[in-house]
């Protein structure tokens, strides 16, 4: 299978004219790289000698190497290059002036995993609202999304649960490349600062990541496989209560459970749920940190069968559903905080619709609220048809 080619190597390749004699700064972290696992800080070292004044990382840190939510890295310095490497996610989750003064254009190369709380794509729109504010340019290397450009599933963002997990009203999973979701914030959300977008070859909206032909290094330490971020849409939803979603496992979001769940049962209620493209097996784990950290955990690993048919979100909105009604009394929504968020519950934040707590609780039906979930699919789908790199 030969490989795509991402933004990156088409940047190295022929550097556009537009950063000809500019000072650089890069947003990237251990996913930033070639096919040869080349990270971009040296690429674009070599490539543009001198110009290279500032790196940037996102949650999780420079190396990824911050396990959680919420914990924060701070800045750091390149041994190699001499330059500053300013954490966007520490102190500060918005870029300081101090902190553009040092560059002309910011170029952002991560890994975008397709869902909407993934906070990489907020740390860009932040950053290319500073760059608006303060006069600088933005150019965006293209990257696939690993689940797949053709399909968009669930609600969109109600504007009343704007947060770091959720900044504009996109469904959860939103089927644009991070090159796109970029074009899409500038024109249509108003950020309007002056944007390029080096695009990828040979990408085609209907490959997941295991079709792209390239080598997956984990952009967060909790997905580190395609399989991982194949679950993430509605896995991710876990982190809104206290079932575990396999934080501090060697396989995270594809594990879920607690110690008050049966398996057995669990199964038997979910007997006329919808499994199209996936099956669950029965496992047991013990977390070494996060929640039930050091306990038992009865519950499931949720296995991908037919990624072409397979629905995350929704699949895990019905896991979930018959979790509360089987354990009413155990379950529990996770209290805030949550990403910064210090009122709204996560459960809220995470899903972007206080409706689908509610249909949980009350017992009613998932398959009406999904059904009311449609027009708003299809506007977005149309609308983000309008910021398409490949494929239009």
């Amino acid at each position: 299978m030969t490989a795509i080619g991402v933004g990156l190597e088409n940047f190295i390749a022929s550097p556009p004219s537009s950063i000809r004699a500019k000072r650089l700064g890069l947003l990237c972290n251990p996913a930033s790289v070639d096919s040869r696992l080349r990270h971009a800080r040296d690429l674009l070292a070599q490539r543009l000698p001198g110009q290279l004044k500032a790196l940037f990382s996102p949650q999780h840190g420079f190396y990824a190497e911050k396990q959680d939510n919420m914990v924060e890295s701070g800045h750091l310095s390149d041994e190699h290059l001499g330059i500053p490497v300013f954490s966007l996610y520490g102190r500060v989750r918005r870029p300081t002036e101090a902190m553009f003064d040092l560059i002309d254009t910011l170029i952002v190369d991560l890994q975008d995993v397709g869902t909407r709380v993934y906070t990489f794509i907020y740390t860009m729109a932040y950053c290319m609202q500073a760059a608006k504010r303060l006069g600088k340019s933005v150019l965006v290397l293209d990257r696939p999304n690993p689940i797949g450009g053709h399909r968009v599933e669930g609600n969109l963002l109600h504007d009343d649960l704007t947060s770091f997990v959720g900044l504009y009203p996109i469904p959860m999973r939103h089927g644009l490349t991070i090159g796109e979701l970029a074009g899409l914030f500038n024109a249509h959300y108003g950020i309007n600062c002056r944007l390029e977008v080096i695009p990828m070859k040979g990408w085609r909206r209907r490959m997941f990541f295991q079709d792209t032909g390239r080598i997956w290094v984990a952009p967060s330490p909790n997905l580190p496989t395609p399989a991982s971020a194949m679950v993430y849409p509605g896995q991710v939803l876990w982190e809104g209560t206290n079932v575990s979603e396999g934080r501090g496992t060697c396989q995270p979001f594809e594990l879920f459970g607690a110690p008050f769940i049966d398996p057995r049962r669990l199964r038997s209620s979910l007997a006329g749920a919808s499994s199209d493209g996936f099956r669950l097996r029965e496992h047991v784990f013990e977390p070494t940190f996060n929640k039930w950290r050091g306990r038992r955990c009865n519950g499931f690993q949720l296995h991908v069968t037919d990624p072409g048919r397979y629905n995350p979100y929704f699949s895990t909105l019905e896991i979930l559903k018959a979790v509360y009604a089987c354990w009413p009394e155990q379950f529990r929504w996770k209290p805030p905080p949550y990403e910064y968020e210090h009122v709204k519950a996560p459960f809220d934040l995470i899903s972007g619709d206080r409706q689908i707590r509610r249909c949980i609780e009350e017992n009613a039906s998932l398959d009406d609220l999904r059904a009311a979930w449609q027009p708003e699919l299809k506007k977005f789908l149309d609308l983000g048809r309008r910021f398409y790199l490949y494929e239009r």
